[in-house]
C-alpha cells in the first residue's frame, strides 16, 4: 500500500511538473516598447541621427526594451537625394544604429534607405541590444509613381520573422501592410510581435481625419496576425515629388492581438510614448 501511494505521488509530481512547464512555455511575456514618433527632415542625416539619439535617451531612462522609429528615418521617404546619400546595409548608417543600440542597451527597429550597387531600397532593420543586425526587410509595395527613379522592390518571399529574446518578431514597412497576401505570408510564420515603420502622409486639410485610416489598418492587421503590432509614423513634410507639401501627421498606434488599440501618439507633433505589451507566445 505504501509503495502504491509512493507511485501515485510520483505520478502527480510528474503531471504537475509537465503542466507547469507547458504553462511556462506558453505564458505571456511582457515587452516595453518605446514609440519614437520623431521629426524627420529630408537629407538631414546628422540632424535626424541627433533626434534619434534624443529619443533613445528618453527610452533608456524609461527602461524600454525595444525602440521603434518611422520609415526612412535617416534621409526622409521618397527623397531622390537618397540615391546619392544612402549607404549599404551593413554600412555606415546601420553601423551607427548598432552603436546606439549598444550604448543605450535597447533593441532598435528603424526604417532607413539602403543603397545596393545602383539600386535604392526602402528598408528597415532590427538590431539587438548588443548591436547585432538581426533582420533586414526591403519594402515591397514601393509606390513607384512618387519618385524617379523609384525605389527598387523587395521580394515577398523574403518576408520573415526572427527569433529574439522577446520572441518571434516580424517587420514590414508602411504600404506593405496594404496587401492581404503579404500579411498572410507573415501570419503563417506565427510572429509574437510585428513592428512597422510608417510614412503616413496626406494634404494638411485631411488631418486629423487621415489618422483614422492608419488606426483602422493597424487594428485590422493586428487582429489578423493575432499578435500585437506597433505602427510608428513620423512628423514633418514631404519636400519632393508629386506629394510635395503633404504632411506626416504622427498619430502612431499600437494594437494588441485582438485588434484593440492600446496606444495613440500625438497628432502632428513629436512624441515618445512607452507601453508594456504582453506577447502571448503560445498562440
Amino acid at each position: 500500500m505504501a509503495l502504491r501511494k509512493l507511485y501515485v505521488s510520483l505520478a502527480c509530481v510528474i503531471l504537475l511538473s509537465a503542466a507547469f512547464c507547458a504553462s511556462a512555455k506558453t505564458a505571456a511575456k511582457t515587452v516595453r516598447l518605446a514609440i519614437c514618433q520623431i521629426l524627420v527632415i529630408d537629407s538631414d542625416r546628422e540632424g535626424n541621427f541627433r533626434r534619434i539619439e534624443y529619443a533613445l535617451d528618453q527610452a533608456e531612462a524609461q527602461h524600454a526594451d525595444i525602440a521603434i522609429f518611422p520609415e526612412s528615418s535617416i534621409l526622409g521617404w521618397e527623397n531622390p537625394e537618397a540615391h546619392r546619400l544612402a549607404q549599404p546595409i551593413p554600412g555606415a548608417d546601420s553601423d551607427r544604429i548598432a552603436a546606439l543600440a549598444r550604448k543605450h542597451k535597447i533593441m532598435i527597429a528603424i526604417g532607413l534607405d539602403e543603397k545596393d550597387h545602383d539600386q535604392l531600397y526602402d528598408s528597415a532593420i532590427l538590431v539587438d541590444r548588443s548591436g547585432k543586425l538581426l533582420w533586414k526587410h526591403r519594402k515591397i509595395n514601393v509606390l513607384p509613381e512618387l519618385m524617379t527613379p523609384p525605389y527598387a522592390q523587395g521580394l515577398a518571399q523574403d518576408i520573415g520573422v526572427v527569433e529574439t529574446e522577446f520572441g518571434r518578431i516580424g517587420v514590414l514597412i508602411c504600404a506593405d501592410t496594404f496587401s492581404d497576401d503579404y500579411l498572410e505570408r507573415l501570419k503563417a510564420l506565427k510572429p509574437d510581435l510585428v513592428l512597422v515603420p510608417y510614412g503616413w502622409a496626406a494634404p494638411n486639410e485631411q488631418w486629423p481625419q487621415h489618422s483614422s485610416l492608419l488606426e483602422e489598418l493597424v487594428k485590422k492587421r493586428a487582429a489578423e496576425l493575432k499578435c500585437p503590432m506597433a505602427g510608428v509614423d513620423l512628423v514633418g513634410e514631404m519636400t519632393h515629388g508629386p506629394w510635395t507639401g503633404q504632411t506626416y501627421g504622427g498619430s502612431s498606434f499600437v494594437a494588441d492581438g485582438s485588434g484593440k488599440i492600446l496606444l495613440t501618439a500625438r497628432d502632428r507633433d513629436t512624441d515618445l510614448r512607452l507601453i508594456d505589451v504582453q506577447l502571448d507566445q503560445g498562440h
